[in-house]
């Protein structure tokens, strides 16, 4: 047998209704079923909101009540045809007639009880549930209306009445035992001695349903509501979350007194204590199994179940010397809260018995204040107990799975990711079940704490790595290009998904939380009607809580360098194509590698010094295990390396300049390649990373063309004066030749002296023989002196380029894996 339960959400219309019959006919052809009802969604709280505007005299009540028995009759109209609609208007008029009857003595003696309120908001239940039986019996089916406070016997403690199961399950038994029709049951109510009508508290319904499912042996008690089952975090909050196939009670209590709304821990005790499940069903998603709660833990890849939380708490402490060691305090601070029913909803105590803190609603916190004070008012006299500090605008997150038990690690990662997400504790919980670890965090911190967690403790339904990405040039739109034909091949290898989250350009920026469709981004770009902005984007990785976000620049612009600090400070990682940051002044290259360094947040720029080359990662290398950089030599421009590699004195040089502008190998104004300043920011680069603290104005270039070219406006005027170093050039490269040489244009550091210039190398130099636009770095360390090491290979061009960010982005998304 089942007993199952539907919702006021799944009832809230009559095409909800009709969908609802619907399921309870094919479930009662499979099982034998007995079915509970909620209030039509929103009926509930009408007669709440009817109850109070009486109770203070509020005559615009009728109009109210004018509305609900409009909706009642509808629901009635729709649902019944008209030749079986005369019985149940009769009856559904004298029960709206009985309500209004009990508002009108409200409104008269202006005293709303709990008894009262119980009673006025039992209608509800009962007008729905007749409503349905009715309309079930009119297609057919064998249905009987069953009336819950005949069977399901209380206390009198109105509002959240306790059962008297023994009695309660006597009667349930005898009432079914000489039915045989499919049983239609109010929720949420039940009867008192005296036969007066008392609601069973919050979850109500689903209490009556697993009341039910306890008395009668059922095999399982099914909850229909509005979501696919119990969840691994708040939806709304974690947009990643899904539902779990299964949970135990124990999970599942945990998780729903830190938020989890889907059952409540009161409605599930008396199915728990029969050993029977509880599944979780979503009514407008039939086809899904939902969730399955039972006593016994099931295996599962994830090391914990699920992340809830409290959104709004207030912290107490209580300390003094005058603490430690003395026996009853705790029992005082406790006993003086109960007595003025203060709930507690988290406690933890310092090992030294120094500080006790536990947590309350904020609407209870400064009562309990009060209430403490009061209490050990002369120890705090005499100074041994201080005043109590109270704190507000907090959240408590708890991380909760049956796999937490006995498994090492959990809280180092819960912890660890909250710090690597800026996110501050201010105190931690742990039962001994090992079943939950709970953190009080700053309230703003919620939803950051609840996404980071989630993502880790669920990291293998692949991690979503947020790339935020301001430069939509050649070097960003080949990379852009790259991160679409590549995300899933690499998603497969490594278990995360890629997305850009943030685009930007000079002009335009976009950003969608769940990713830009990088098919046409050119075109989305363009349409943009939103103004770049590096602060809003920063904004919006943290409004919605992006989790492994990576903030990629591939301009070449000073300003947007000087937005990195921001990110890392909150912990953002940036992958840097440009060059400005790390060539800076030395003061601002040592404030991001410190605060790379003290936020654990990667700072790569692997790409400055050498496209894809691995020359940055060979120098971390090498000092990390103990060698010392003593000399670089290198030819760091791929554009300055492919001219001087075509350049025989056969072509006038300018023609060889303008023919590598034409193929793309130069900058959009070939100046920037000839004056030597990039090749000197990336040995600036070098030189830092190897450990030499140089300034820019302390490398010497030697130019080797007159000043009067780059001094011109245009580029076109830039190619006419060039041709008058043409012959100049010629003459050098000619007399190189004559000694068997090549010219190179070189950079070297020999300890604090760093140079470029433009040298002849003969043939036993390993920079002859280098073609193309390759680079090539020679390093000489105290373990490589007789013989350097050589990185070479391609260093320009926008195809490697964007690769060697890419491959920075990815040693961040592996670095974030926890």
């Amino acid at each position: 047998m089942k007993v199952i339960k539907f919702g006021g959400s799944s009832i809230s219309t009559t095409e909800r209704v009709e969908n609802v019959i619907r399921l309870i006919d094919e479930a009662n052809k499979d099982d034998s079923i007995a079915v509970v009802f909620s209030a039509f969604g929103g009926v509930t709280d009408q007669l709440i909101r009817l109850s109070e505007m009486c109770s203070v005299g509020d005559e615009a009540y009728t109009e109210e009540l004018q509305e609900l028995e409009e909706r009642i009759f509808r629901f009635a109209k729709t649902l019944i045809r008209a030749k079986n609609q005369s019985s149940v208007f009769a009856h559904l008029k004298s029960t709206l007639n009985e309500l209004e009857d009990v508002l009108h003595g409200l409104t008269l003696i202006q005293e709303l009880t709990a008894r009262t309120l119980d009673f006025i908001m039992s209608f509800g239940e009962r007008m729905s549930t007749f409503i349905i039986c009715e309309a079930m019996k009119d297609r057919g089916m064998d249905a009987e209306f069953a009336d819950a406070r005949e069977m399901i016997k209380t206390d009198e403690t109105f509002g959240a009445a306790r059962v008297n199961f023994e009695l309660t399950n006597r009667k349930i038994r005898e009432y079914f035992e000489s039915r045989t029709a499919l049983q239609v049951i109010t929720g949420f109510i039940g009867g008192t001695p005296k036969d007066e009508t008392a609601t069973l508290g919050r979850s109500g319904s689903d209490y009556t349903a697993s009341i039910f499912g306890a008395a009668l042996d059922a095999d399982e008690v099914e909850i229909w509501t509005d979501v696919n089952g119990i969840m691994t975090a708040d939806p709304r909050k974690v947009p990643d979350a899904f539902p779990l196939d299964h949970v135990t009670y124990e999970e599942a209590m945990e998780m729903s007194h830190f938020g989890a709304k889907v059952v409540h821990p009161s409605s599930m005790q008396p199915a728990f204590e029969k050993n029977i499940p509880i599944r979780i069903r979503n009514t407008f998603r039939p086809d899904f199994d939902g969730t399955v709660i039972s006593a016994d833990a099931k295996e599962t890849q994830h090391r914990i179940s699920g992340v809830s939380s409290i959104e709004d708490i207030a912290l107490l402490r209580v300390q003094g010397s005058g603490m430690m060691g003395v026996t009853g305090i705790s029992a005082r601070l406790f006993s003086a809260l109960a007595r003025a029913d203060i709930n507690i909803i988290l406690i933890t105590q310092a090992s030294s018995e120094h500080t006790i803190c536990f947590a309350v609603t904020p609407s209870d916190a400064h009562r309990a204040k009060d209430v403490i004070e009061d209490e050990f008012s002369l120890e705090m006299q005499v100074n041994q107990i201080d005043r109590v500090v109270v704190e507000k605008d907090l959240s408590i997150i708890a991380a909760v799975g049956e796999n937490m038990r006995h498994t090492p690690g959990i809280a180092g990662s819960l912890f660890r990711i909250l710090g690597k997400h800026d996110v501050n504790v201010v105190a931690i919980a742990q039962g001994s079940s090992e079943l939950n670890i709970s953190a009080v965090i700053s309230k703003e911190d919620e939803t950051t704490a609840l996404n980071a967690i989630h993502s880790t403790f669920f990291e293998s339904l692949r991690r979503k790595i947020n790339v935020i990405l301001v430069g939509t040039g050649l070097i960003g739109g080949t990379l852009l290009r790259q991160i679409r034909d590549h995300r899933h091949p690499l998603g497969d290898a490594w278990k995360f998904d890629i997305r850009v989250t943030g685009l930007a350009n000079s002009r335009k920026m976009l950003f969608d939380p769940n990713g830009i469709p990088l098919e046409n981004w050119q075109d989305t770009l363009e349409q943009s009607s939103q103004a770049s902005d590096i602060d809003i984007l920063f904004e919006n990785s943290r409004k919605y809580n992006l989790t492994n976000c990576i903030y990629v620049d591939c301009t070449a612009s000073e300003q947007v360098a000087q937005t990195y600090p921001k990110f890392i400070e909150h912990r953002i990682p940036v992958v840097a194509a440009n060059k400005k940051a790390a060539s800076g002044t030395l003061e601002y290259y040592h404030r991001l590698k410190q605060l790379s360094h003290t936020l654990d947040t990667p700072f790569l720029y692997e790409t400055n010094a050498g496209a894809s080359l691995p020359i940055i990662q060979t120098i971390e290398q090498l000092r990390d295990t103990g060698d010392s950089i003593l000399k670089i030599e290198a030819i760091l421009s791929g554009t300055l390396s492919y001219i001087f590699n075509i350049f025989d004195g056969e072509t006038p040089f300018s023609e060889i300049v303008r023919h590598a502008k034409e193929k793309g190998y130069t900058e959009p104004d070939p100046r920037d390649d000839l004056d030597g300043m990039d090749v000197a920011r990336k040995l600036l680069i070098l030189a830092r990373e190897s450990g030499y603290e140089l300034e820019m104005d302390e490398l010497v270039i030697e130019d080797f063309l007159p000043n009067e070219s780059f001094e011109v406006d245009g580029i076109d005027e830039f190619f006419e004066a060039l041709e008058d170093a043409d012959s100049a050039m010629t003459e050098r490269v000619k007399t190189a030749q004559q000694s068997g040489k090549v010219l190179r244009y070189i950079a070297s550091l020999d300890g604090n002296s760093a140079k470029i210039g433009l040298q002849e190398v003969a043939q036993d130099h390993p920079f002859y023989t280098i073609g193309g636009g390759d680079n090539i770095v020679a390093f000489t360390t105290e373990r490589y002196n007789e013989t350097p090491l050589v990185v070479k290979g391609p260093g320009a061009g926008a195809e490697v380029t964007a690769a060697g960010v890419f491959a920075d982005i990815v040693r961040v998304a592996k670095l974030q894996k926890q």
